[in-house]
């Protein structure tokens, strides 16, 4: 991996340095938070005007604010000690492919399109660590689990194995086990025969044919019930399968992975999940890092999300300030990825113009606490009414402040979703397009 993008760095720095000799496209310096180190900024800004800064911040960060500022505006991008060599390669081939935006497009393909990894955005150690398992994983034939808490974007994963295997030209086919019924999940997974039941007026293809050379996700595969687990456990044994109301078996090349954000090991010695069918899934896995253990990537994604809701709208292209650097870094992330990718969408829909400033990142102070502790009820009631906000802001976005229509989407009566509007204190009229 590393040769992969040093090789490319020295190539490509060669193809596109500065028009004049001894302006190289990117200069990586180490600096601290001091007088000095402004002032060596400032001389490398000047004698390299067309050269990107990229630098190793070392040193205590003793006012982040003045620190985060400094960072603003001498330097492209920085990376904090201690730093990792494809961390800073990663960065290095990042400022190389935006000095070349302005020569000739040829065929130039990052890190993340070599991968097939465009949908994972990062460069802090955990999140490398698990990418770069991706291509080994993705060559095998083995099933794989996929671990990671709510938001850290392990479908995001799946889909990666998928794209990089050989099975790429053949159908993703991601299915939320936690949303079927018991006694859907065998319909749904094998299909039916006309006259299986009642309303089954013509046949069914079930989701093992569709996917059939391809991939399938059971996303909370953890929530399967015992009898779901054992139909499952069957596939996967035999490869074969038989339709509700058929005598016809039929087989299906499908690779499985699964995805969960409980301990199956803890749920195989609670008897809750069976250990065969733990250890026939669990042959490879994968652990996608929550937000707060990767904070290096906060920024980075917040970038990313912020420049393609501001694509998505039209918009300005929207630029983050130091305060909102602040405000991000200084977050634990409880609902990791998503919930900052939910939180920069409000961002740039309430931001006048392309600068997002601090007022409109939306994050709740923490409450004192008594007894260090919270209750389980208050713990719930706090992640109801972030998904509503959330939801209902989304929602209202997507149907450009049309009650009515929201309501609808959302199969709720419209006083019932007014009321849901006023309890979020939301703005309507601000979303529509």
């Amino acid at each position: 991996m590393e040769e992969l993008v040093r090789g490319r760095a020295e190539t490509e720095g060669a193809r596109y340095q500065s028009e004049s000799s001894r302006n190289p496209a990117v200069i990586v310096v180490r600096f601290s938070p001091s007088d000095a180190s402004t002032r060596a900024l400032e001389g490398l800004r000047h004698r390299f005007p067309t050269s990107a800064l990229v630098g190793i911040l070392c040193g205590h960060w003793e006012d982040p604010r003045s620190t985060l500022s400094l960072v603003e505006r001498h330097l492209d991008d920085f990376i904090s000690c201690p730093a990792r060599g494809p961390d800073l390669l990663l960065r290095v081939e990042r400022q190389i492919g935006r000095k070349a935006d302005a020569a000739p497009r040829a065929a130039r393909p990052t890190l993340q399109h070599e991968l097939q990894l465009d949908g994972l955005v990062g460069a802090s150690p955990k999140f490398l660590d698990a990418v770069l398992r991706i291509p080994r994983i993705a060559k095998s034939l083995a099933t794989v689990v996929i671990y990671g808490e709510t938001g850290t974007g392990k479908e995001l994963f799946a889909r990666a194995i998928h794209y990089k295997s050989q099975r790429q030209n053949k159908p993703f086919v991601p299915v939320n086990c936690g949303a079927l019924p018991d006694h859907l999940f065998e319909n749904e997974l094998f299909g039916h025969a006309k006259g299986a039941y009642t309303d089954a007026s013509a046949p069914q293809a079930g989701l093992l044919a569709v996917a059939d050379g391809g991939t399938l996700l059971l996303d909370e595969v953890d929530t399967l019930s015992l009898a779901a687990q054992a139909k499952l456990l069957r596939f996967l044994q035999e490869k074969q399968y038989r339709p509700l109301g058929s005598s016809q078996t039929y087989s299906a090349d499908v690779r499985v992975l699964a995805a969960t954000n409980a301990d199956l090991r803890a749920r195989v010695e609670a008897r809750l999940f069976r250990e065969d069918l733990y250890h026939r899934l669990n042959v490879l896995s994968l652990a996608a890092p929550p937000l707060r253990e990767r904070s290096e990537d906060i920024v980075l994604l917040a970038q990313h999300f912020a420049d393609r809701f501001a694509e998505l709208y039209r918009y300005k292209p929207a630029t983050l300030s130091a305060a909102v650097i602040e405000k991000l870094v200084s977050y634990s992330w409880p609902g990791n990825v998503r919930e900052l990718e939910c939180m920069i969408h409000r961002a740039v829909v309430f931001s006048e113009s392309g600068n997002i400033d601090e007022r409109a990142i939306e994050i709740a102070p923490p409450r004192a606490e008594t007894s260090g502790e919270i209750s389980m009820k208050e713990a719930k009631d706090r992640a109801i009414a972030e998904f509503e906000r959330g939801f209902l802001t989304n929602l209202l976005v997507r149907c450009g402040g049309n009650i009515s229509h929201a309501a609808k989407s959302a199969g709720k009566e419209r006083r019932a979703f007014q009321r849901l509007i006023r309890k979020h204190h939301l703005q309507p009229s601000l979303m529509r397009g």
